[in-house]
């Protein structure tokens, strides 16, 4: 089974704490999906992460940009794996049918937005009923994340 960590965003909204996590998915090799709630998420995703930091640049692209295949992170609001990713990272409550095809999912979520830590915990019992692993982190003050529980 899929293990799937789910990102309770506590300090820093998702456009800071995004680029970070796929800096590390892709210093350790990874290929990453992001899939957001809609198409002007994706195309703001798309600004923020060549400029989320001066010194930083994170390889991705989106349908407008095309070659899905050649990107390492491919930015999307549709439930698709064009670029061969194992790290699935989903955002703004968007949720995959296809979790299992993944070695690795994120859900990240907003803990300020009762709603949205409302349909964290739906899709967390509808994961963990289908067997995958669960892990999760919250934000700490700082950014990072310290793990809190695991399944």
């Amino acid at each position: 089974m899929t293990q799937i960590g789910f990102y309770h965003l506590m300090r820093l909204p998702l456009e800071q704490a995004l680029p970070k996590l796929l800096d590390k998915a892709l210093a350790a090799g990874f290929r990453a999906v992001v899939l957001a709630g809609s198409q002007e998420r994706v195309e703001d995703l798309n600004g923020r992460l060549w400029t989320y930091e001066p010194d930083s640049w994170l390889p991705h692209g989106s349908a407008r940009d095309g070659e899905a295949e050649m990107q390492p992170i491919w930015l999307t609001h549709t439930d698709e794996n064009p670029n061969g990713a194992t790290i699935l990272v989903m955002c703004d409550g968007s949720a995959s049918e296809r979790v299992g095809a993944f070695q690795r999912c994120l859900d990240l979520f907003d803990g300020n937005d009762a709603e949205a830590v409302e349909k964290a915990r739906e899709r967390w019992k509808r994961w963990k009923a289908e067997g995958h692993e669960l892990v999760y982190y919250q934000q700490t003050e700082r950014g990072g994340w310290e793990e809190k529980s695991r399944t």
